[in-house]
């Protein structure tokens, strides 16, 4: 049971990684209907501009404390991934947003490629780690919980009510929730479309940036191929849980971690992504939605 336990734990800390991730997703497919195949490179960005802030930082201030130099790190990697999307969006999707549906996909698919090559030519090839920053460890009987793990969900957990309470109970909100179900009377009654898509960007390139540092903090090594698999299985997250629902991209995200976690500890490591998608199809059988999706209403 204790093995179990700290298998749950695992996998809640993987899961709330992947959630952040998925909540990026979740809000570009719900507001303007497109996959960002290039969001699980923004995460990518996020966890080598956390490592070169921290670089900075330990450089020239050599006794910074950790919690102010975590903070930092977070702040400044929202910011430049938030720039990054916005930008991004600004040149790649945005004049293709009124082309045949294929035209986005394609472009992100191609902007993906570009981040990653881009980070590969400017940072290296090498993987690049770096000094524990939270090394506290806590001891329940057999069951061992680390402070970072405790942060990782805290900091998850946090976020996700920020941003739904955002959605749901501010003016931006009720922007963003006009423009998902009609732009154009969105337009018409006075919403700033292009401002609303554009800003939707940076808020999910700032939940990538702090996936991205949590990412760093937890494993200690950032490489420029980092965005491929987590930013997919951030996806299946979304999908998982529910496109377009923000609890359920989180759900999604925690699930696709516990899965992993378990499988990993109980079955062959080599077979966990084999597991996943499996576990994923077969829910979408049976639940083409997800989890806490909601069916699309047909206009006529």
């Amino acid at each position: 049971m204790e093995y179990f336990i700290q298998q749950l734990i695992n996998g809640l800390t993987l899961g709330s990684i992947y959630g952040l991730v998925a909540i990026g997703y979740t809000m570009v497919y719900g507001i303007i209907g497109m996959i960002n195949f290039a969001h699980g490179d923004i995460f990518m960005l996020g966890g080598f501009a956390a490592l070169i802030i921290f670089l900075i930082l330990t450089s020239f201030f050599a006794g910074i404390p950790v919690a102010l130099l975590l903070l930092i790190m977070l702040v400044v990697g929202m910011l430049m991934t938030g720039l990054w999307n916005w930008t991004i969006e600004r040149v790649a999707y945005r004049p293709l947003r009124g082309s045949f549906r294929l035209a986005p996909l394609i472009t992100a698919i191609g902007m993906s490629i570009v981040l990653s090559n881009f980070i590969q030519v400017t940072q290296g090839p090498r993987n690049k780690p770096i000094p524990q920053l939270v090394s506290d460890v806590y001891h329940l009987g057999a069951i061992t919980i680390s402070l970072k793990q405790i942060i990782i969900v805290v900091v998850t957990a946090v976020l996700l009510f920020a941003f739904w309470y955002v959605v749901n109970k501010t003016p931006l909100g009720r922007a963003q929730r006009a423009t998902e179900q009609d732009r154009k009377m969105a337009a018409l009654l006075g919403v700033d479309v292009d401002r609303t898509i554009s800003v939707t960007f940076v808020m999910g390139a700032a939940l990538a940036a702090v996936a991205g540092t949590m990412f760093l903090m937890y494993y200690g090594v950032a490489s420029f191929n980092d965005g491929f698999i987590p930013g997919v299985k951030a996806f299946t997250a979304a999908v998982l849980g529910g496109i377009g629902s923000l609890p359920g991209a989180v759900l999604g995200g925690l699930l696709i971690g516990l899965i992993e976690s378990l499988w990993s500890a109980y079955f062959t490591i080599a077979y966990k992504d084999v597991a996943t998608f499996a576990i994923l199809a077969f829910v979408l059988i049976f639940k083409p939605t997800g989890i806490l999706g909601r069916p699309e209403v047909e206009k006529v």
